[in-house]
């Protein structure tokens, strides 16, 4: 026995949330076909079907094509030259000009 009535409206709309603009009404029309074909006894299983139904109407946007990877942007890090002395005696004679012996 079912503890809540199945909204099939709702679960709808939370699987029209991530689809592009374009696919929702093509994929409400067919969310409301395949729900009507089966006997839904319960909110699991009409989002099973409903999971089933969305994987052919999600497109995953592409990342990389947009901003390339991340991996190769310049930063200011990789652009400037190294922070520090090349050689560990570099300005000795600096930090020793002061010291008390």
């Amino acid at each position: 026995m079912a503890t809540s009535d199945l909204d099939a409206e709702q679960l709808i709309n939370r699987f029209c949330g991530s689809l592009a603009s374009a696919d929702r009404a093509a994929f409400r029309a067919a969310a409301e076909n395949a729900l009507a074909a089966i006997d839904c006894a319960g909110e699991g299983i009409a989002f099973r079907v409903l999971r089933d139904v969305w994987r052919g109407y999600f497109h995953p946007p592409e990342d990389h094509a947009v901003v390339g990877p991340r991996h190769y942007r310049e930063s200011k890090l990789q652009a400037l030259p190294a922070v520090g002395a090349d050689d560990v005696r570099t300005g000795a004679r600096d930090r020793n000009r002061l010291r008390a012996v």
